[in-house]
């Protein structure tokens, strides 16, 4: 995705006349919808995704679709993925100032900081787009004005697979048991690609101790009570999580003080370590959920659920091909919170 591409914010709704003989008047459902960040090319990965998120689950409920792109959506996409699923799907295109690098950033300095990270052969160094993704979806998705209305989400993304049937309703889960962020992989982020991240993370929790949960997750995150970090967060390809957490006091003010940093851009800073952070420091604990049920895979690790779990899903994936406990997972380091 390249600069200079998008000049204006405009929302696309496709509608494709539908049969549909399943009435889900009386059924009880969350205020959630699903969402995709993704591009025209990706049309093959996105009709996969979409197609298994349907038959696996969505099929039963029919929570709408929001797909989100930087440039508009061709009608070959919106007829390609609109015929996969009988719930409502919009495509959305994302403002200008919401995606692309803010002016105030020294690209030089920028330019030479990729530069550096490119020469330790670090995955994504010196992309640009990549970095208005990740900043994208720390800051600015949960304000598009496709997803108002909504407060739950499920991220998901073109090309990942999910293995196992899901027979209960995930964010009516997450409603009734006050849940605030759920994932399936945890795992440790490349330490050069957020040099100065935690650092940042420390100045914000000095300036503001009233954001930080009581009952947090830090041990999660830091192998000595805060003072470093140990590089875990949740793989957030996936996730399902509030939104109103997102859309809260201390995640807007914790954005706002990352953002003025510029390590979007100086750096390579993720959204995932940094949903991952907040959730971890200004949720209790036991907000944050594994949902070890939910086979899924993104390229190249997956969660394929054990036991019970995988019987009763009718997962397709080989148990033993199972990411939790390998060597770089952090998914003991979350179960230890409830030792």
């Amino acid at each position: 995705m390249d600069a200079g591409l998008n000049t204006s914010h405009a929302v696309q709704v496709y509608e494709e006349p539908r049969q549909d003989n399943t009435d889900f008047t009386y059924q009880r459902r969350a205020n959630a919808i699903f969402i995709m960040l993704c591009r025209n090319s990706e049309v093959q990965g996105v009709a996969s995704s979409i197609q298994q998120v349907e038959d696996r689950f969505n099929r039963n409920h029919n929570y709408p679709w929001v797909l989100l792109n930087e440039e508009p959506f061709t009608d070959e996409f919106k007829k390609r993925v609109s015929v996969l699923t009988d719930a409502p799907i919009s495509f959305g295109l994302i403002p200008r100032e919401h995606w692309f690098q803010p002016d105030w950033i020294d690209e030089d300095k920028a330019k030479t900081e990729r530069t550096k990270l490119m020469w330790k052969g670090i995955i994504y160094a010196g992309s640009v787009p990549y970095r208005n993704m990740c900043r994208f979806n720390s800051g600015f998705f949960f304000q598009h004005e496709l997803l108002q209305p909504y407060r739950y989400y499920w991220r998901v993304e073109p090309g990942v697979k999910f293995f196992c049937d899901v027979s209960y309703d995930p964010f009516l889960y997450m409603e009734d048991n006050n849940k605030t962020y759920g994932f399936t992989i945890s795992l440790v982020e490349w330490e050069a690609t957020i040099p100065s991240l935690w650092s940042t993370v420390k100045e914000f929790m000095a300036l503001h101790p009233e954001y930080v949960a009581q009952e947090n997750s830090m041990d999660f995150l830091s192998n000595n009570g805060g003072e470093s970090y140990n590089l875990c967060h949740y793989w957030s390809n996936f996730e399902i999580a509030d939104m109103d957490f997102w859309r809260g006091e201390a995640y807007q003010a914790f954005f706002r003080y990352l953002e003025a940093k510029g390590g979007f851009y100086y750096e390579r800073w993720g959204d995932a370590p940094v949903h991952s952070i907040a959730a971890s420091l200004f949720a209790n604990k036991s907000q944050v959920h594994f949902f070890r049920d939910i086979g899924y895979r993104h390229d190249p690790f997956q969660h394929c659920p054990q036991g019970d779990d995988w019987t009763r899903g009718r997962c397709a994936c080989d148990p033993n091909d199972n990411f939790d406990y390998a060597q770089n997972s952090c998914t003991r380091r979350y179960e230890n919170l409830f030792v």
